[in-house]
């Protein structure tokens, strides 16, 4: 599996373009917005576009999803359905933002844990890793030991708990207890800033070390 980072919205969100080498199918992974530097980078790369992936319901992950879903023909995959309440809410999360106007969305299959997504011929292993939100979930490429972790985890840091139904404890708990076993090596993009891998975080991440 190939991955490129796309950064999207004001909030310089890592949007992940991911495919299959062989098949050249592909997924976005958290298409918050910028839809056409994202289908540019489809293009460039020669892929065909075969379904969205959701970490979680915030808007600088998901806000492009409806438009692109609606445009191309394809499914939506993710969050967990406890992020319900962000999705149906998307609408207000632009105008709180200052964003343009963003429409919400049911995806076709909710995301749970030990649940497994396709693309090409390549499989993503789903972690539901709440916390920064109820429904987060996490994708996991054990043949590549690249993990798509959203706002979860970042590079010395961790995610926001303070939004509605945050728990930082619940947080915590999916790092250590979810993330952390996939082993040292794993290499993990966050949902902004630079890639760092589990190893790193485990030995130095001030909120999580130890």
């Amino acid at each position: 599996m190939k991955a490129v980072i796309i950064p999207v919205t004001a909030y310089e969100q890592n949007c992940s373009l991911i495919w299959c080498e062989r098949t050249k199918k592909a997924a976005l992974i958290d298409a918050g917005g910028d839809i056409p530097e994202l289908l540019a980078e489809v293009e460039a790369q020669g892929l065909t576009l075969e379904r969205l992936l959701v970490t979680h319901g915030h808007l600088d992950h998901a806000g492009g999803v409806a438009d692109l879903s609606e445009r191309l023909h394809i499914p939506v995959e993710g969050p967990q359905e406890e992020d319900k309440f962000w999705l149906d809410g998307m609408a207000n999360q632009a105008r709180m933002f200052g964003f343009p106007p963003t429409r919400g969305f049911t995806p076709d299959r909710w995301l749970h844990d030990g649940d497994t997504v396709k693309v090409g011929d390549e499989e993503l292993e789903v972690l539901h890793c709440p916390g920064h939100t109820p429904g987060h979930v996490v994708f996991f490429h054990r043949g590549s030991r690249m993990a798509f972790v959203g706002d979860v985890l970042f590079q010395n840091s961790i995610g926001r708990t303070d939004f509605p139904k945050g728990n930082h404890a619940a947080l915590i708990s999916s790092i250590r207890n979810k993330l952390f076993p996939l082993g040292d090596d794993v290499v993990f993009v966050p949902g902004h800033g630079p890639a760092s891998t589990f190893g790193d975080e485990r030995r130095n991440n001030p909120y999580v070390a130890g």
